[in-house]
């Protein structure tokens, strides 16, 4: 079976989104910190987290509008490679944080 994403939204409340150094230099997501300006130097974003995609206050992605993921066609790396379905031991924990949410 091939892994799918439901669409449930769950993730996208509980985990911050890091952002490749190509993704954060494409100015195509919006970051935390971004009302501060650009930080150029990639390294330094990734370690004040400029790199990590703006959240709404309730902590969840500014992208996850009515429960659903709207750039979901063009979302992050990190994105892309999660799934709940995933039988893959990096997303082990993250996955059981899931399923609590869920319950």
């Amino acid at each position: 079976m091939k892994d799918q994403c439901s669409q449930c939204g769950v993730c996208c409340k509980l985990f911050l989104i890091n952002l490749t150094e190509k993704e954060y230099n494409s100015k195509k997501y919006q970051t935390q910190f971004e009302e501060f300006g650009f930080v150029n130097n990639f390294k330094d974003a990734e370690e004040w987290g400029a790199n990590i995609i703006k959240q709404n206050k309730d902590g969840s992605c500014i992208y996850q509008i009515e429960n659903k993921c709207s750039i979901h066609k063009t979302r992050p790396e990190a994105c892309l490679a999660f799934f709940c379905t995933s039988k893959d031991e990096n997303f082990r924990e993250m996955i059981k944080k899931i399923n609590i949410a869920k319950k």
